[in-house]
């Protein structure tokens, strides 16, 4: 999908991008503390470590910067997800370190994704409809991921179940960053990507837990 343009009148694309995200962490701060809102772009420059007229020189509204959060968030993901479908030719195991790397990336990028999600309303007409489409982009590359695990042998789901399992894994992944007042209180990361990963895989595969599923290991649409 082609990425909305964020007009820029500074040419060196690698200045562009580190200027970018240090608007990106400056303005995520602030957004979180205040609204988008009720933050100026000056005290977005003051948090990015330049001037009013540097900030200009990289996007022309304080829009551009909300819609630089969401974007970013999309790139890092997609990068990872893409990296399994591409490397391992679609396991469980491969499934399992892309549910591991997503999870990872929202921890990261927590404060990114609760404001992105409380200030996505903020976006523009065209921005919006991006936003939601890269979110969609992002539950296909667990689908591909599940469907390939079909494909192998190694789960049976139709169409429609691979459609809603991605989406479930999308939630868990963002849960972390929305529950963490509550879920780090009892869990670690790493245990909660391991307690999240075992009772998916085990659901879909009619209670065994992801450790016996095979090469074989089936999930068929109507045993429930």
């Amino acid at each position: 999908m082609k990425k909305r343009e964020v007009h820029a009148s500074v040419k060196d694309e690698l200045l562009v991008k580190r200027r970018r995200s240090q608007m990106v962490r400056g303005a995520v701060a602030l957004f979180k503390q205040k609204g988008f809102h009720r933050t100026t772009t000056r005290e977005i420059a003051k948090a990015s470590g330049f001037s009013i007229g540097t900030l200009y020189e990289y996007i022309r509204t304080k829009e551009d910067v909300l819609y630089l959060v969401c974007d970013s968030i999309y790139d890092q993901v997609s990068s990872k997800l893409i990296k399994e479908l591409n490397g391992r030719g679609g396991t469980l195991e491969s499934l399992k370190q892309g549910i591991a790397d997503y999870f990872r990336i929202m921890d990261e990028m927590q404060d990114e994704v609760l404001v992105m999600y409380q200030e996505a309303k903020s976006l523009s007409k065209d921005a919006l409809p991006y936003v939601f489409r890269k979110e969609n982009e992002m539950a296909a590359m667990f689908g591909k991921l599940l469907s390939r695990c079909a494909e192998n042998g190694e789960l049976v789901l139709t169409e429609k179940e691979i459609e809603l399992i991605a989406h479930d894994i999308i939630v868990l992944g963002q849960m972390w960053g929305f529950r963490r007042w509550a879920l780090k209180k009892r869990f670690t990361l790493e245990e909660y990507i391991h307690h999240q990963t075992e009772l998916l895989l085990s659901g879909i595969s009619k209670g065994k837990p992801s450790g016996q599923l095979s090469g074989h290991a089936t999930l068929r649409g109507g045993e429930r």
